[in-house]
């Protein structure tokens, strides 16, 4: 198994400097199954790269096994283990690049902080669940990640293809949060460790997790095949990740979900809400729709009751409000023929996912002051550019209508979620120009009573192409 670091930072030798090892010389060390070798295939000051080799002893594998139930198989004796880069290139990262993973480096202290461009590049590298959860890992970190999908044995082509890619990841970051999203997301992909798993591993979990485990979209994915699925380690690790300051964060948020409604509740908007956005469903003649950040399900609940439609699709990035869904659908009480409609996926909305395309209609109810400004751009090409439906109807908040909420202080937003609310001027703004980009036409429709000055509590934009 190889591990290859590139950068193009200059000069591109400090790279040693900072794995603390020298281009010059050709370093082994001993593992407990096999060994690890360290050298620069190039390394000057335009351009250098090192490798981590991983050589596993498989008869070291077998003298050193635990006993399992694959005792009574040959699963012992042939398997992908001394092949694959997996657990056991987490373990070489941890004993080789020790101080680099920890974001360290007595000679270029400055640089062990400074993001540095980078390409890392894996052999065989097992992913099961295949393209889609690789790329489900590591985009969400800011990769651009390149996948090649290997056949099982080249001689025998008709074998088919394995779960196995030889995966290239481009991104701008520094060398210590590299290593530690291989060191966390390499046995993830691989759902599988080599050793025995208890609080220790929890720890490391957090330790290499701070920072970005916490906001992942597939987070929960992530703890639960980390921590070889074991049950009260998934759960006290997902409870000390999403702690703040002692409070329940499934319980704060939907404590913000209520008080939204209570704002809104004397003109039922969200009832209103609801209805509008079916009644443009209907009248686009949409067969197939997409709920993008259809949470807990209260518009998919009505969707399920339109006979026309026959896909319907959830997507969420929280899988808490998923399960929420779920429930209240009744999926598992459906008869075959109506659950084969309904599909829930859970994906982030500003990466690009390609289930998400393929529809007639997208609705983006209630989503889009959820997310960052900064991030807007990424969720106008993941749903325009790439899943690019027929039509996309998108509902947001009119911030001048908030003034008329007794209940809501001057200045304070709907939501404590709300990254921003905007104003009938801007939200055309936006939505114009979403258009223009994308060879959309777009209307602008109003939702709930409109006050003559403050116009509409929700604004509405259907666009079409």
């Amino acid at each position: 198994m190889l591990l290859r670091i590139t950068t193009t930072h200059q000069p591109a030798t400090d790279l040693g400097f900072l794995l603390g090892k020298h281009p010059e010389r050709c370093q082994s060390y001993e593992l407990a199954y096999g060994q690890a070798h360290v050298f620069y295939p190039e390394a000057n000051a335009q351009r250098c790269t090192a490798c981590l080799l991983v050589e596993i002893d498989p008869i070291g594998l077998v003298r050193n096994h635990r006993p399992g139930v694959e005792d009574a198989t040959l699963a012992r004796y042939v398997n992908d283990r001394p092949y694959v880069s997996s657990s056991f290139m987490s373990v070489a990262i941890a004993r080789v690049f020790g101080t680099a993973l920890a974001g360290t480096s007595k000679e270029r202290p400055d640089l062990a902080q400074t993001e540095l461009p980078l390409v890392v590049s894996l052999s065989v590298v097992p992913c099961r669940g295949g393209e889609r959860f690789l790329r489900a890992l590591f985009e969400p970190l800011g990769y651009e990640v390149t996948a090649e999908r290997l056949v099982l044995d080249e001689t025998f082509p008709e074998w088919g293809q394995g779960p196995y890619f030889n995966v290239s990841l481009r991104c701008t970051a520094r060398l210590a949060d590299a290593l530690g999203h291989l060191y966390v997301l390499l046995p993830v992909l691989d759902n599988y460790k080599h050793y025995w798993v208890g609080q220790a591993e929890l720890e490391k979990l957090l330790d290499h997790g701070a920072g970005w485990l916490a906001t992942h979209p597939a987070r929960d994915e992530i703890v639960a095949r980390y921590l070889k699925h074991q049950r009260r380690l998934t759960r006290e690790a997902l409870d000390r990740l999403l702690a703040e300051d002692g409070i329940d964060v499934d319980e704060a948020e939907a404590t913000h979900d209520r008080e939204e409604q209570a704002i809104e509740q004397r003109v039922s908007l969200n009832d209103q809400r609801l209805a509008a956005v079916c009644a443009e469903l209907e009248s686009l003649g949409a067969r197939s729709v997409i709920d993008l950040g259809c949470g807990e399900g209260r518009l998919l609940s009505r969707l399920v009751r339109a006979k026309q439609l026959t896909k319907i699709v959830g997507v969420d990035v929280s899988p808490r409000a998923l399960e929420i869904a779920r429930e209240r659908l009744h999926l598992d009480e459906l008869p075959e023929h109506q659950r084969g409609r309904i599909d829930l996926l859970q994906s982030s909305l500003t990466y690009r996912d390609t289930r998400f395309a393929g529809f007639d209609a997208a609705c983006v109810v209630e989503v889009i002051e959820h997310i960052d400004p900064s991030r807007l751009e990424a969720f106008e090409r993941t749903v325009f550019e790439f899943a690019r439906p027929r039509a996309v109807i998108v509902t947001t908040p009119n911030a001048e209508y908030n003034a008329k909420f007794a209940s809501l202080p001057a200045g304070k937003l709907r939501h404590r979620d709300h990254r921003f609310e905007w104003t009938r001027a801007e939200f055309e703004t936006w939505a114009t120009g979403v258009a223009s980009r994308h060879s959309y036409a777009v209307r602008l429709v109003a939702i709930g009573d409109v006050d003559p000055v403050l116009g509409p509590p929700t604004q509405t934009a259907v666009f079409s192409s």
